[in-house]
C-alpha cells in the first residue's frame, strides 16, 4: 500500500524528527514545508488554546498547497505559575531555548519541588484542501526541576522531571515517544487516520 503523504507544518527540526519517527513506521510520510514548497507560508497564530493555534496553521497550508497538513501546537503549563508558559511557551523570553528555561527558573525561585507540577500539552491538527479537520491532543505530567539536565531533546527538556526522576533530555527519543505529549497525540492521529481510511475504503 502507498504511503499516505502529509506536509508537516513547522520548520522545527526537533518535532519533523519526532513526526517522523512516529507515523512513519504506520505508513504515513511526512513531507517537510520546502519539500512541498511551503516556505512563504506564515500564518499568525493568535489563538488563545493550543488547540486554536494547531487548527490555524494546519488549515493554512493545506489551503494554500492543495495538500493535507498536520499542524502542532504545543507547549509547558506549570501549576505556580498559573498554567504559564502555555501557548508562549516557544517565545517565553523571546530568546530562545536556553533564555526561557532560564526565565522559568527564575519564576519558579523558592517554590518547592513538591509545588513545581506541570504538564507537557500537545494539540494536533490534520486538516484537508476541502475544509475538513480534526484534532487529537495528548498531555504528560512531570515536574519541573531546579536546574537543567541532560543533553538531548530541546525547549524545555532539560527542566521536565518524570517520575523515574529523569529529564526529558536525559533519556533517548524512542522512550520520550513512548510517554511524551507529543507522541500520545500523534499515535492517536495515527488511530482516527486508520479509522477515516477504513470508513473510505467501505
Amino acid at each position: 500500500m502507498d504511503k499516505v503523504k502529509f506536509v508537516a507544518a513547522t520548520n522545527n527540526k526537533n518535532k519533523l524528527k519526532e513526526f517522523a519517527r512516529i507515523l512513519e513506521p504506520l505508513n504515513i510520510e511526512v513531507l517537510t514545508v520546502s519539500q512541498c514548497g511551503g516556505e512563504n507560508i506564515d500564518p499568525v497564530e493568535d489563538g488563545e488554546t493550543f488547540e486554536s493555534n494547531a487548527i490555524i496553521k494546519a488549515k493554512a497550508f493545506a489551503e494554500a498547497l492543495g495538500m493535507p497538513a498536520l499542524a502542532d501546537d504545543s507547549g509547558l503549563c506549570v501549576d505556580a505559575l498559573d498554567g504559564a508558559p502555555g501557548v508562549y511557551s516557544a517565545r517565553y523570553s523571546g530568546e530562545g531555548d536556553a533564555a526561557n528555561n532560564a526565565l522559568l527558573l527564575k519564576n519558579l525561585e523558592g517554590v518547592p519541588m513538591e509545588k513545581r507540577t506541570a504538564r507537557f500539552v500537545c494539540a494536533i491538527c490534520c486538516a484537508y484542501p476541502d475544509g475538513r479537520y480534526f484534532t487529537v491532543q495528548g498531555e504528560c505530567e512531570g515536574k519541573i526541576g531546579f536546574e537543567p539536565k541532560g543533553s538531548n531533546g530541546f525547549g524545555y527538556d532539560p527542566l521536565f522531571f518524570i517520575e523515574t526522576g529523569e529529564s526529558f533530555a536525559e533519556i533517548s527519543g524512542e522512550r520520550k515517544d513512548s510517554m511524551s505529549h507529543r507522541g500520545k497525540a500523534l499515535r492517536l492521529l495515527a488511530e482516527r487516520l486508520e479509522e477515516n481510511e477504513k470508513l473510505r475504503n467501505k
